[in-house]
């Protein structure tokens, strides 16, 4: 016999659960999203935000009004000092150009430079590496003589300095400056290079042993390609250090064909009254040589100290 046909039953009501409506409940309007409450870790964010950029302010101002007031002529800073800039010029920059005689004074500052870093990064790694691997107590002593030899200021040997460069016919040559540079920065190099020594792993110089190498094979060719973050970071400072300085030429050069960029530059400056239109351009045009050598290197200078970070 034959069973009676089935009801057919939709979808919706084979898939509703039993005791629910079919009429769908209508949705409220979304209201406004109420704002998160100030916990201390947004306001600490958003007070170091607000440093960073008071900082970045009032680092930046003082760039601005040097460049600013060095396009001005000196009739509209005489009138206004402060005030807004009513006429440029750019015949500062060429007064300033020809005055400090610019290229002679870069060029002699560009080979200072950069044969006391040549001599320091050397100098200061070839003292570090044995310093850091040797464990006796000599070596910890001549370690700490180099620490205290970075509290001694410039000012206390400038007189020993200038009788030695004279004893020794150094004296107003590049040579005695370059010296005394290496000798003054020594120190630091070899704390720098000391310190990131030690955490190399001592794994690596025992396996180039196991292969024949000496130690001096093993340090040009295991341990001194690892010193590029350390050395990026000593340059940089260094290389500031040295450009900026004023003191060392200005004692133990002479000649004004043989001073630096910045002694030149800031020869304008007048015991009795300062003109800006003339010494700003010159202090502008000291800095940007050294200027552009970090844009062009600043990714190489970056990665360096990040490679040390992270190590």
């Amino acid at each position: 016999m034959t069973s009676p046909p089935s009801t057919p039953v939709s979808a919706p009501e084979a898939v509703r659960p039993a005791g629910k409506s079919a009429t769908p409940r209508p949705r409220t309007p979304a209201g406004p999203r109420a704002t998160a409450p100030w916990t201390p870790r947004r306001l600490a964010a958003g007070l170091g935000t607000t440093a960073l950029t008071l900082g970045t302010v009032l680092f930046v101002l003082p760039f601005v009004f040097t460049i600013v007031t060095s396009l001005r002529t000196a009739a509209d800073v005489a009138r206004s000092p402060l005030g807004i800039p009513h006429s440029f010029t750019l015949k500062n920059f060429t007064h300033a150009f020809s005055q400090i005689h610019y290229g002679t004074s870069t060029l002699n500052t560009l080979m200072i430079t950069g044969l006391s870093c040549v001599l320091i990064t050397v100098l200061g790694a070839l003292a570090g590496y044995p310093l850091a691997r040797i464990t006796a107590g000599w070596s910890t002593a001549v370690y700490r003589l180099f620490i205290l030899g970075t509290s001694i200021p410039v000012f206390v040997v400038v007189a020993p300095l200038y009788l030695l460069m004279r004893d020794l016919n150094l004296l107003d040559t590049y040579a005695g400056v370059v010296f005394i540079y290496t000798a003054l920065n020594l120190p630091l190099a070899v704390f720098f290079y000391t310190s990131f020594i030690r955490q190399i792993p001592a794994d690596l110089e025992e396996a180039a042993a196991l292969d024949g190498c000496g130690a001096l094979r093993t340090f040009f060719v295991v341990i001194l390609p690892l010193l590029r973050p350390v050395t990026s970071t000593l340059l940089t400072f260094i290389s500031l250090q040295i450009w900026n300085d004023l003191l060392v030429p200005l004692v133990f050069l002479q000649d004004p064909g043989k001073r630096t960029v910045m002694v030149n530059a800031y020869s304008f400056i007048d015991p009795h009254t300062v003109q800006p239109t003339t010494l700003f351009p010159a202090a502008l045009l000291g800095v940007l040589p050294l200027l552009v050598i970090f844009i062009f290197f600043q990714r190489q200078m970056v990665a360096g100290m990040s490679a040390g970070a992270v190590k």
